[in-house]
């Protein structure tokens, strides 16, 4: 059995890039400021396992919740893509999403003594967009490998919040507001695409003509 390297590195490209874990640095060290270095490891340790926990369930269980409310996997695609558009565009112009949460959420959470569940893990970084993300990649999956290698993703993904979290500090004196919005928009630049493409398959889905246009 051939392995799919491309579409694995795509499929954790993609991931990444929706949750966007380097664009909540910064907010992570404004809310966890007067906190201790252990106090700030257990803060990013639950919020790491919350985006497993999330992500996980959103695998397992999205595609079945959709048929529940008759979402076909069409319109879904094309929604979430909207939505990771709207997101990416957030990205591009160093600005967070409304769908990671508002300003009045973050200024409630400076105030809150838990703050690794609601509202770093969710919806911050596990949000509407990397959830339907995962949604869709779990829909594509073929055999046992790939549904292994989404498995595998996830947990490197959530692996990768935690690092990036716990590690905010030193990343923010090391490269700076300037530097971490280059990368934000960097990451923008992969989400649109990673966007316009679940739209496209989603406008395929509908309209098949438009595939036997495209040959």
């Amino acid at each position: 059995m051939r392995i799919q390297w491309t579409l694995y590195f795509k499929m954790l490209a993609g991931l990444f890039a929706v949750l966007n874990p380097l664009g909540a640095v910064p907010l992570f060290a404004s809310l966890t400021q007067a906190r201790t270095g252990a106090e700030r490891r257990h803060i990013a340790r639950v919020a790491s396992c919350t985006v497993l926990v999330v992500l996980a369930v959103a695998a397992v269980g999205g595609e079945p919740l959709l048929g529940v409310f008759g979402i076909s996997l069409a319109s879904f695609r094309i929604g979430g893509g909207i939505l990771i558009l709207l997101m990416a565009i957030a990205m591009l112009h160093a600005k967070r999403s409304g769908a990671k949460g508002s300003a009045e959420e973050s200024a409630e959470a400076v105030e809150r003594q838990d703050i690794a569940v609601v509202p770093l893990g969710l919806p911050m970084l596990a949000g509407p967009g990397s959830i339907s993300t995962v949604i869709l990649y779990r829909h594509q999956a073929k055999g046992a490998l790939t549904l292994a290698a989404i498995a595998v993703i996830i947990c490197v993904v959530a692996l990768s919040v935690y690092l990036i979290l716990n590690f905010a500090t030193p990343l923010i004196s090391r490269l700076g507001k300037t530097w971490l919005n280059i990368i934000n928009r960097v990451m923008g630049l992969v989400l649109a695409s990673l966007a316009v493409e679940f739209i496209a398959e989603g406008l395929i889905d509908f309209f098949p003509i438009l595939a036997n246009g495209a040959r």
